[in-house]
């Protein structure tokens, strides 16, 4: 999982400031790396490396990152290895300059490799996001090569293979006229984002900076992974008629929000979104006629990754959270009827919303118990098992008072690996209680998501240990007793996609869909199979990121130091 933003001012605004703030506001979606590059004047200014956003980007860096539009990435990987020479976005130089970050993950990248070197490109790093960049830059020179061997053959005007007219120089020399390039270079866009829509497969959400003509997002033809845009008001150029706006789009609204940006709206599954210099944003449907794949957002987007003031495809995520708790309260009424339970705290932060509603529905006390560390990042995407392992407690401080001498439900997102969960129900014990049942506002995690959310063996995954894995009591007291809880209790996964589709319905929007794979094993595209899976098994480790195991990219050493040089 990684936040993306892309950014294009107004007035000679600097882009860097948005940008920056953007990923402030979406570092709970990647805190590995981080990455800016902008644009001023054709010349590209580029910052990425390991670390948190505040990290990367010191005084020195934000000055050299000068110009009006710009994309920015943070990271979390799920593919490839944790060194900075796979920090985003990615840069080819050829056609025009483009740069790129992705969300997400395709699942035919090993795939898209082989035909990359079959064409021969040159990949760098193992990142799947360097392969889609590659696939698109190719594609754009391919609509290119042959608009213009078109021009040189005939006088007469031809369609791009995008469809878009254009009209040949009356000389018929060699020489492009640049004018002409960014004219039409609409139409080359439009084609390699259709022939990425083809070729790549997964779920993602990507923006791409053309040098010298905007940016182009793309979402993948399910819409697993969100992008919205937005825009702002400004103040227009001097003689320039109407009102100029300045225009963002993000991995989530919440991003455009915190910087006064209005939502205009999602970018709709298959399709791209132009946000070209001097022109009105433009939404092109890439997918071919026909049958539309299904529209099936993720789940664990709603569970647990996205902020709660975000709204995605339409759907309000806080609102989304207060039926999980409304529901996860009504299976608690129902399976254990004559419940112990004296306060209800929540696992900070993202089943506050969750925790509230629950306490409300069961008429129980709600407290908090737990203060949080905002200075220690979310332990769910850190890359290592130890580093997930100790930063539960430098994350977590309990309140003693509201542990001492009760029997504590707490209520936490989902239940993955089960390490958070482990640390959080003996510290709860320590604090005193007599009793630590927790609840779940997901069900068992039970199979690898592989559309760019870090589950990637089942053997990782606490409820897949089960042997009964069709009886959730059997599952509940199978989970209970690793953890050490009094009780577990799961959320049904019927309850779970009804908290998102009712919300859906009572929004007025249509959603039939949900991506649950990590829950049902149900994948939503082609490619995903018992092979696949087993592939993927052999190339991730729950210790990803690893120094002892992560390959060095020579990139990384190009800067010699000083003492090493020859004088």
């Amino acid at each position: 999982m990684c936040g993306i933003v892309g950014v294009l001012m107004a007035s000679d605004n600097p882009a860097i400031t948005v940008l920056y703030d953007a990923l402030l506001a979406l570092q709970h979606r990647g805190q590995d790396a981080a990455g800016i590059v902008t644009e001023d004047a054709g010349r590209l200014c580029l910052r990425k490396d390991n670390g948190m956003v505040r990290d990367v980007f010191g005084q020195e860096h934000i000055a050299r990152l000068t110009g009006d539009i710009g994309i920015g990435h943070v990271r979390y990987p799920t593919a490839g290895s944790s060194c900075s020479a796979e920090a985003q976005p990615f840069y080819v130089n050829s056609p025009f300059g483009i740069t790129l970050a992705h969300n997400g993950n395709l699942v035919n990248a090993e795939a898209l490799k082989k035909e990359l070197m079959a064409e021969w490109r040159h990949l760098n790093t193992g990142s799947d996001s360097e392969a889609l960049l590659n696939i698109f830059a190719a594609a754009v020179m391919e609509s290119l090569t042959e608009r213009l061997a078109l021009r040189r053959a005939s006088p007469e005007p031809h369609a791009t293979p995008a469809g878009t007219k254009f009209v040949p120089a009356v000389s018929e020399k060699a020489a492009v006229d640049e004018s002409e390039i960014k004219a039409v270079i609409e139409a080359d866009i439009l084609h390699a984002a259709k022939v990425v829509m083809r070729r790549c497969i997964g779920g993602y959400a990507v923006v791409a900076m053309v040098t010298g003509w905007g940016i182009v997002a793309i979402r993948d033809p399910h819409a697993i992974r969100p992008l919205v845009y937005g825009r702002r008001k400004c103040s227009p150029k001097p003689g320039a008629q109407g009102q100029a706006y300045e225009y963002m789009v993000a991995s989530e609204s919440g991003a455009l929000n915190a910087l006064g940006f209005e939502l205009v709206s999602d970018v709709p599954a298959g399709h791209a979104l132009f946000l070209a210099r001097g022109r009105e944003p433009k939404l092109y449907d890439c997918l071919p006629e026909g049958p539309r794949p299904p529209l099936a957002p993720c789940l664990f987007e709603y569970v647990y990754f996205a902020r709660p003031d975000s709204v995605m495809d339409g759907i309000s995520v806080y609102r989304t959270r207060l039926r999980m708790g409304e529901k996860l309260a009504g299976r608690i009424q129902t399976i254990w009827p004559s419940h112990d339970i004296d306060v209800v705290i929540p696992v900070p932060d993202t089943s506050r919303t969750a925790a509230l509603e629950c306490a409300a529905a069961l008429k129980i006390k709600y407290r908090e118990g737990f203060i949080k560390n905002r200075y220690i990042g979310r332990t769910f995407i850190m890359p290592q098992q130890s580093l997930r392992t100790k930063s539960v407690r430098q994350k977590l401080a309990p309140i003693g008072s509201e542990f001492l001498g009760r029997n504590v439900l707490l209520v936490d997102d989902s239940i993955v690996r089960g390490t958070t969960c482990t640390e959080i129900i003996e510290m709860a014990r320590e604090s005193g209680a007599k009793k630590v049942y927790i609840a779940s506002a997901a069900p068992p995690v039970r199979f690898p998501n592989v559309y760019g959310i870090d589950m990637p063996t089942k053997e990782e995954l606490v409820a897949y240990r089960s042997s009964n894995p069709d009886d959730m009591c059997s599952v509940e007291n199978m989970v209970a007793q690793i953890i050490g809880a009094d009780r577990v209790i799961y959320q049904a996964l019927d309850d779970l996609q009804a908290s998102i589709t009712d919300e859906a319905n009572e929004a007025k929007v249509s959603l039939s869909t949900l991506d649950s794979s990590c829950f049902d094993g149900q994948y939503v595209t082609d490619y995903v199979g018992e092979s696949y899976l087993t592939n993927l098994a052999k190339t991730r480790t729950s210790d990803r990121g690893n120094s002892g195991t992560t390959p060095m990219h020579l990139l990384d050493q190009l800067e010699i130091p000083k003492k090493a040089r020859v004088r």
